[in-house]
């Protein structure tokens, strides 16, 4: 079923076109959350949006909470039909395809800081004349910062998870694996079973330690949150930002703690973090077993966490690292939307934090957010061209 063209909120010369916008499904398996929620739908119908929502049995919010707020509801992927003047808003990356994308879209591209396929990515915006508005790179023009990110959810789901990995660890004479991870009903049910967890490691949880570098920022606070009120005693919780990593690494002190999670936003190339070599040579005094890495910078040539090459999953939440044969295991933790363990709080959040700038859409040729995203858009269609051509690929 085709979708119809956008319709106009009337013809008089005070009323104005409707701005159209389409929430399209998540193809990424296990992804609940959504990047528009029936809160905010419901306030960009009441200044003047038409909303287009695909039918989704994976989104955490039922079709009919949609419908209820006044969205009109269309077949689950049927954006590519959408009239081609009608933004597209997702979240996660688009499935792979050499398809031309003619339309505008707003979503996370993971395309910007050369991770694998990036060019692949961008070519399909060249090939097909669209634009992408990278949901990473929309900032305030004032500030410079984000407008919107998942980023405390990301730190807080992601040090769970690092708990729970830690205690299924030390299960079955230190063979244990963590077998899955499924998204809770709310934060209370995940702090509970976070805290029962940590109860079980030898010691229990009052000897945890853990080490949390980026902690200033939104997904570190995350992360520190959650070891707070599951229960962890606060000299335990070691937090370290740009001051603490300024010497460069490895550190020693990542070797000395139970959990480590990196939370920062890799920018610019830096000394390592850890390396396979540097966790064997602590030898059988390592005390480290698990590694979450939040940031998930796995194809990025300059990760500063280099002991892992895949990105993990749910189902299977850890990766082993390669210790040289050296001390106990240690496994690590790299998601890449650890936030669909709320999937509910983490989408109002970031939804919330996302509507003002949403509200402009209808002014994105003058509205800073939008122009200065589609400048930086620019500028990484050049660099993937220039990519092409040194590779002999023809857009």
């Amino acid at each position: 079923m085709a979708a119809t063209a956008p319709e106009q909120a009337g013809t008089s010369a005070e009323t104005q076109p409707r701005q159209p916008i389409w929430l399209r499904c998540e193809k990424k398996p296990f992804e609940h959350r959504s990047a528009l929620t029936p809160t905010t739908a419901k306030t960009l119908l009441d200044n003047n949006f038409e909303v287009f929502v695909e039918r989704d049995p994976q989104r955490i919010f039922d079709d009919e909470e949609f419908e209820a707020v006044g969205c009109k509801l269309v077949p689950n992927n049927e954006w590519p039909s959408a009239p081609v003047e009608v933004p597209i808003i997702g979240l996660k990356e688009l499935p792979e395809s050499t398809d031309p994308l003619p339309h505008t879209h707003i979503q996370f591209a993971h395309c910007y800081k050369q991770q694998g396929g990036w060019a692949d990515v961008l070519r399909r915006f060249a090939q097909g004349k669209g634009t992408l508005y990278d949901l990473e790179f929309l900032e305030d023009p004032k500030t410079k910062r984000r407008v919107a990110a998942f980023g405390f959810h990301a730190g807080f789901a992601g040090a769970a998870a690092g708990a729970l990995a830690l205690a299924a660890q030390q299960k079955e004479g230190g063979k244990g694996t963590l077998k899955g991870l499924k998204p809770y009903k709310n934060e209370d049910a995940m702090v509970a079973e976070v805290s029962e967890a940590l109860e079980s490691v030898e010691g229990g949880k009052k000897n945890v330690k853990v080490l949390v570098i980026g902690a200033l920022g939104r997904c570190g606070s995350g992360a520190v949150d959650l070891f707070r009120k599951a229960g962890l005693q606060e000299d335990n919780i070691v937090k370290w930002d740009m001051a603490e990593t300024a010497k460069g690494g490895p550190f020693q002190e990542i070797v000395d703690v139970d959990i480590f999670v990196n939370c920062i936003y890799l920018s610019q190339p830096i000394p390592k973090f850890i390396t396979s070599e540097f966790i064997a040579s602590a030898g059988d005094a390592r005390r480290l077993a698990v590694v979450v890495d939040v940031s998930c910078d796995t194809t990025n040539p300059h990760n500063p966490i280099p002991i892992y090459d895949i990105n993990t999953t749910f189902p299977e939440p850890t990766v082993e690292v390669d210790t040289k044969g050296v001390g106990k295991r240690c496994t690590v933790v790299s998601i890449d939307h650890l936030p669909t363990l709320l999937p509910r709080e983490a989408s109002e959040q970031f939804s919330k934090d996302l509507l003002p700038s949403l509200l402009q859409l209808p002014e994105r040729a003058s509205a800073p957010v939008w122009t200065n995203a589609e400048k930086l858009f620019r500028q990484k269609l050049e660099e993937a061209r220039v990519e092409d051509e040194k590779n002999g690929i023809k857009a």
